[in-house]
């Protein structure tokens, strides 16, 4: 199943992939695939240093949230 927020699946970005390394321009493959350049130029990247694992679907969540409420408050909140 897709990243809800994801535009393309993982068997879009295997043919991304596989079109790329067929000789096809970055522009040429977004053009077909109706995405970015900078989307192919994305997976393309994530699959030369992650391999296939990289063409995963991962989570959208922020790395980190720095006006995060504090636990305090939280505990303060579910009380």
């Amino acid at each position: 199943m897709a990243h809800a927020n994801a535009r393309t699946t993982v068997y879009a970005r295997k043919l991304i992939i596989a079109r790329v390394l067929a000789g096809h321009r970055p522009g040429e493959v977004a053009k077909q695939l109706g995405i970015s350049r900078q989307t192919v130029y994305k997976w393309v990247r994530r699959w030369r240093t992650e391999g296939a694992a990289g063409l995963a679907d991962r989570s959208s969540r922020p790395h980190r949230m720095p006006r995060r409420t504090s636990p305090e408050t939280v505990a303060r909140i579910i009380a």
